[in-house]
């Protein structure tokens, strides 16, 4: 690759990064302010929309799935999912002829709260996006899902290759 296109490419991926961190810190933040409304704490309340989100697309969490998505330990979500069950927001149900294998739903009260809460949002967003073709924002789908697949992969060799952690020899101690 020409290094001038390099270059660019470095250029529109800063600046597209950026986007998507201003992205991602509003959506933190309205993340925040959804845990405050609800009145649950910001894991539980990111847990209570991971498991509503997936149940409205047909492909309910289990909880090892949810575990992954919110990057918890498996025993951190056990307790989450006990606090969650104990208030009514979530049930734990088993549907497959499999016993094993559990399915998380959410309690009916929370898909409304999160339609009321999230309501007027999708509404801007339907606005904003409404002035673009359908096929750029089907391009744009597969850009999010090739940037997506990217940083999956990224964090995956990471995990192989665990950090070191800094050493702290005796010379580097204050006295």
């Amino acid at each position: 690759m020409e290094e001038a296109v390099r270059d660019g490419v470095a250029e529109q991926r800063e600046r597209l990064m950026e986007s998507l961190r201003t992205y991602g810190g509003h959506y933190a933040e309205l993340s925040r302010r959804f845990a405050a409304w609800l009145g649950l704490h910001s894991t539980d309340a990111t847990a209570v929309l991971q498991i509503a989100a997936a149940e409205e697309r047909g492909t309910p969490l289990s909880p090892a799935r949810l575990s992954e998505r919110i990057s918890l330990s498996t025993g951190a979500t056990t307790a989450l999912l006990n606090r969650l069950e104990a208030a009514g927001h979530i049930t734990r149900a088993r549907e497959q002829s499999d016993r094993r294998i559990v399915t998380l739903r959410s309690g009916g009260h929370i898909q409304e709260r999160a339609d009321e809460f999230f309501g007027p949002l999708a509404h801007r967003l339907d606005a904003a996006m409404s002035h673009y073709p359908p096929q750029l924002l089907e391009q744009f789908e597969v850009f999010m899902a090739d940037l997506t697949t990217a940083m999956d992969n990224h964090l995956a060799d990471q995990d192989v290759v665990a950090p070191s952690s800094p050493r702290t020899t005796l010379d580097d101690r204050t006295p």
